[in-house]
């Protein structure tokens, strides 16, 4: 059987925390849904704002609507604590909708990994902000 496996893996050091949040980042900077989806278990549990998300099938589905919807798109991810398997991300990212106005995304997220380093479970509290496009610092 050929397992996944999403490097750097469990447990988790500095070195090896740090890496993991920046990998995350880029990822959803790429805005591709199939290439975030891979990091996530294929059982995955989120749970992001309001919304509950159960497996890649529903990641994919959730991603593609929110870039539909969050246009010009840009994130930085920060470690904020890690031990074992598990990890706090403080976050924020900027966002245009299609009326043209910007918006500042802030949140925490709290991951939790399994021992081939995919993450099986994602909680994300989000709260959003009005900026104007002089506001920007993404």
């Amino acid at each position: 059987m050929n397992e996944e496996k999403r490097f750097p893996l469990p447990p988790f050091d500095m070195e090896k925390a740090l890496q993991k949040v920046q990998l995350a980042e880029d990822a959803w900077n790429s805005k591709d849904p199939e290439r975030v989806s891979k990091a996530y278990t294929i059982d995955t549990e989120w749970r992001n704002r309001t919304e509950f998300i159960n497996g890649r099938d529903e990641v994919v589905a959730f991603l593609k609507r929110k870039w539909e919807k969050e246009l010009n798109y840009k994130l930085k991810k920060e470690l904020w604590g890690f031990r074992e398997n598990r990890m706090a991300v403080r976050f924020e990212y900027e966002y245009q909708n299609h009326d043209g106005q910007w918006f500042r995304a802030y949140g925490n997220e709290l991951w939790e990994f399994d021992e081939n380093g995919l993450m099986r479970k994602r909680f994300a509290s989000i709260n959003d902000m009005e900026i104007t496009e002089e506001e920007r610092y993404l």
